[in-house]
């Protein structure tokens, strides 16, 4: 069985990729949506690509508080997008195509992003552990 610490940087390391997978993702999604959407909704989903940008900025940075974000813009970006019946609606297209491609990186983000912060979670709780059993 690998060490704790190797299976957290390799979560670490899918969970990063993913995340900037959102962010070039989201470029194409920006520019396919300007000639397609009101105005109001493009700026909308500007706004939140920004705000995506800004926590793959964060991760490069290696911030903590950047996965607990991203894990937040993956739920929001899942629950505004898939109800939408309108992305369903363009049969096999490019938008379709980087509408399935987003929601599935967006899966991806959750999953991986949570299983990093249980991973650490557990290791951070584990000198603690050690210390309540009497082991040094």
């Amino acid at each position: 069985m690998e060490p704790v610490h190797a299976r957290l940087r390799q979560t670490r390391t899918i969970a990063n990729w993913l995340i900037y997978a959102s962010i070039i993702l989201g470029v194409a999604l920006v520019a396919q949506l300007y000639s397609l959407v009101p105005s109001w909704l493009f700026y909308s989903v500007l706004a939140g690509w920004i705000a995506y940008l800004t926590v793959g900025l964060a991760v490069a940075m290696h911030k903590r508080v950047a996965y607990p974000m991203s894990l937040v813009l993956a739920v929001l970006t899942l629950a505004v997008s898939l109800p939408q019946p309108e992305h369903y609606m363009f049969g096999l297209s490019v938008a379709s195509l980087t509408f399935i491609a987003g929601s599935i990186i967006q899966v991806g983000v959750i999953v991986s992003v949570t299983r990093y912060l249980l991973l650490r979670r557990r290791e951070l709780r584990k000198p603690e552990r050690q210390l309540l059993d009497g082991r040094s």
